[in-house]
């Protein structure tokens, strides 16, 4: 079956930077400028600039495989083109994971700004910052709604996406304008412990576990969803600078306006920045300064947003398992899509199921999982340098109509970035992803088994690096500094260092497994030009490390 062909209608370049920036525009400006500022006070800021610059590095490993390989639900796949149908499971899955969790975490967020309308039964829907049974009720209902919205078409999904972007845009846009005008209180991005009142690894820690990686996660539609373009190898790369590009300007802007529009006494009363706990922050923030305008508005956005975000979402998070059944661990009768729709309708049933099951048992609130998500995130982010360091190795003839420059020295940073980020994620937060991304292991060997896929050792034998490296992350994590949650045994500092140069051993590791995987035939026949892939040459003892990932 060709991924391609159903959806592809031809979404326009401003199509697909409206369906990025929709995504970027989720739950994650209604709650990280709060979360980010509780945890890094002024320096916030700064959070904010390192998560745009960690994301545009991966976003752009991925605009070169993605514009390579435009297929719908293509960041579920290119660990199978890479390294053969192993690895592909294990990190597919990962990415299917933490994309079809976005969708009840956005329901959750719409609810909980929802609670600050003023009737009685909306006010019921938070408790102590978690869902009331009520709360969880009206977050079951967005979720199926947005669904059944999206149950028809991707043409439906871009004009109803293009709107409502143009909407949330316009909301934060005018919020940062209404709280700079109401008085800019520049004392506080210095009063309370200063800049950074608690330190610079606070600032590390809001990159991972405020809502920064979180809100900019959107980028992935771009990725998922260009396959649909009517020119995806320009598309994708423009769509990318210019979804993050446009995020990372209001998101500023908005952390500015939230840092000076909160009133030094009550600054002064929380304690500090660490003590300034809103449930829902601007709206709460309006309300503390009389700007019932801007509550409203605020309250419609609220709705608008995470709602919007979800419609690229439950796109994505279809096209991935529809790429997982056409590999063959998940049942095939997933990936099929509706002849006259385009849209694989048993995969968005499988998605509802995830997601419900997720809402009813772990979903009581937006901080609760919005930290676990985002460092499921980074997990799925791990495959875009090295699938680039495979490539440029073999597969040289490929058209690539974007290239990342420096590629060799930017793919092997951009891992070690990632390492970083989903350390600083803190623990136990590390170590339940790692263990949620390891079911896929015996998942993968029992599927295989079944299949008679031949000797499963020469199978995973592309696919161990995985593995080995989220259980030797998840040990740092445990025994690194207390300042990212573990027990101290590793000094910070030391910590941080060891992640990043042990990152750069695993991503050369991961790169050589790929090549000796092509060698062996197991990533098959490429899906692009339907030709089975050059030998490799066999390096020589004397080439470094180095040379095998360029």
């Amino acid at each position: 079956m060709d991924l391609s062909a159903a959806p592809r209608k031809g979404l326009s370049l401003f199509a697909l930077i409206m369906i990025g920036l929709g995504s970027i525009f989720g739950s994650g400006w209604l709650f990280g400028a709060g979360q980010a500022a509780q945890v890094a006070g002024p320096a916030a800021l700064v959070a904010w600039v390192i998560g745009a610059v960690f994301i545009g590095m991966i976003a752009m490993s991925y605009a070169e495989v993605g514009a390579a390989y435009p297929l719908p639900g293509a960041m579920a796949r290119f660990g199978s083109l890479s390294h053969g149908p192993v690895l592909g499971f294990i990190t597919g899955w990962a990415v299917w994971i933490a994309t079809a969790s976005l969708i009840p975490i956005e329901a959750i967020a719409g609810t909980q700004y929802m609670s600050s309308w003023s009737f009685g039964w909306a006010r019921d829907l938070v408790s102590d910052g978690r869902l009331t049974g009520t709360g969880m009720g009206m977050a079951l209902l967005l979720t199926v709604a947005l669904w059944l919205a999206c149950y028809r078409s991707v043409e439906l999904l871009a004009r109803a996406n293009n709107l409502l972007t143009l909407v949330k845009f316009a909301i934060p846009v005018l919020a940062v304008g209404a709280l700079i005008a109401s008085g800019f209180h520049t004392g506080n991005f210095t009063a309370h412990g200063g800049f950074a009142p608690n330190g610079w690894s606070a600032v590390l820690t809001a990159v991972s576990a405020s809502g920064v990686v979180f809100a900019f996660n959107g980028f992935q539609a771009v990725v998922n969803l260009g396959g649909a373009a009517k020119n995806p190898g320009r598309a994708i790369p423009l769509a990318l600078v210019g979804a993050l590009s446009l995020g990372l300007v209001i998101y500023l802007a908005l952390q500015v306006a939230f840092l000076g529009a909160v009133p030094p006494e009550r600054l002064a009363e929380a304690g500090g920045w660490s003590g300034v706990n809103f449930a829902s922050p601007f709206a709460d923030l309006a309300k503390l300064l009389m700007l019932h305008w801007v509550v409203t508005m605020l309250q419609f956005g609220a709705f608008i947003s995470p709602n919007g975000a979800n419609i690229g979402n439950v796109a994505s998070a279809a096209y991935l398992a529809q790429n997982l059944a056409e590999t063959g661990f998940f049942p095939k009768k997933i990936a099929e899509v509706h002849p006259r729709y385009g849209v694989a309708r048993p995969a968005m049933w499988l998605n509802l199921g995830f997601s419900v099951l997720l809402l009813l048992t772990v979903g009581h609130s937006w901080e609760a999982l919005a930290s676990v998500v985002s460092a499921a995130m980074v997990v799925s982010y791990l495959m875009g340098p090295i699938a680039v360091g495979v490539f440029r190795r073999t597969k040289p003839d490929l058209p690539r109509p974007f290239r990342l420059p420096a590629a060799k020295i930017l793919c092997p940073i951009t891992f070690a970035f990632a390492a970083c980020a989903l350390y600083w994620s803190k623990w136990p937060n590390t170590g339940k992803v790692a263990l949620l991304t390891l079911v896929s292991v015996p998942i993968a060997a029992l599927v295989l088994r079944r299949r008679g896929a031949g000797s499963l050792r020469r199978q995973f034998a592309p696919a161990w690096w995985m593995p080995a490296f989220l259980l030797w992350l998840a040990l740092l994590s445990a025994l690194g500094s207390t300042e990212f949650g573990g027990h101290g045994v590793i000094p910070g500092g030391v910590d941080i260092a060891l992640v990043a140069l042990s990152a750069v051993g695993f991503y050369f590791w991961a790169v050589r497994a790929g090549v000796q995987a092509h060698r062996d035939g197991l990533p098959g026949p490429d899906p692009v030009t339907g030709a089975a892939d050059r030998p490799v040459p066999a390096p020589r003892r004397s080439e470094t490390a180095g040379a095998v990932a360029a």
